[in-house]
């Protein structure tokens, strides 16, 4: 009985490329570092596609080309964006386009939490979550769907968070900003449906990564890995497989869906 429990902690085995995305181009935002955007850059590169990368933090996403550039020398880009700006998110997809030739997926991951109770939140710190976390998609998705809607075809992947649904004290503008990801996935899919573009988006619970270790105590990581049915949060690759899945063919008759990556159970 102790080992069944200890397996169930115990993340599986990193899975086998399945060329799941060969010949495709990916744009992936928020790819730096060493979080769902950067597995899902790694795991889209592995699967064969050619990855345009992007990030606010110029270093660390040359840090990321670098390591990516690992798998696979003459299939990684990048460019820095702060997708608050959307001079600078119109310079990205341009980019993109230029270097690519044309972009299948783009994979909206650029995301901002925090943790303040509403009645001590200052309006700046609101804003500034939802400008990352919701707006920035919308920005994003806006520059993209004219090259996709003239090619009629393309594939978003957005990264929303259990938090759009389920609550969380100290979380109202994270949990808004994402709740408002799944509604925008919605509604920008049956907009974009008759160009043959798909939309969905990716509701992740927790997966374990530094950042997060960074900006979270201890013990709030270990009451939410303990809440998860496995007993253990999420690698971020597992997120990144769900994306993957969303971005590719397998997927192709589901649009304007929001798949929760998630073992919790309220």
């Amino acid at each position: 009985m102790t080992a069944d429990i200890l397996s169930m902690s115990t993340p599986p085995p990193y899975p086998p490329a399945r060329q799941l995305l060969l010949g495709q181009k990916v744009l992936v935002t928020a790819a730096a570092g060493t979080g769902i955007g950067f597995a899902a850059a790694k795991r889209a590169i592995e699967e064969g596609a050619v990855v345009f990368v992007s990030d606010i933090h110029e270093r660390r996403l040359n840090e990321a080309v670098e390591r990516l550039r690992s798998i696979d020398s003459q299939r990684v880009f990048g460019y820095p964006c702060d997708v608050t700006k959307q001079s600078e998110v119109n310079a990205l997809v341009e980019s993109a386009i230029a270097t690519l030739g044309h972009v299948d997926v783009l994979i909206n991951n650029a995301g901002l939490g925090g943790t303040a109770n509403l009645i001590d939140m200052k309006d700046d710190e609101w804003s500034r979550v939802l400008d990352v976390s919701l707006t920035s998609v919308m920005r994003m998705t806006r520059a993209i769907l004219p090259h996709m809607q003239a090619r009629q075809r393309g594939a978003i992947v957005n990264n929303a968070s259990v938090l759009g649904w389920r609550a969380q004290a100290g979380q109202s503008h994270y949990a808004a900003a994402k709740a408002g990801v799944m509604a925008l996935t919605r509604c920008a899919a049956i907009e974009a449906a008759p160009y043959g573009i798909r939309i969905n988006a990716v509701a992740p619970s927790i997966a374990m990564h530094a950042f997060l270790q960074k900006t979270t105590t201890p013990e709030l990581l270990a009451e939410l890995s303990r809440r998860e049915a496995f007993g253990r949060p999420a690698e971020v690759w597992e997120v990144a497989n769900v994306m993957i899945f969303l971005a590719c063919d397998l997927s192709s008759y589901m649009t304007g869906e929001i798949l929760s990556v998630s073992s919790q159970h309220p």
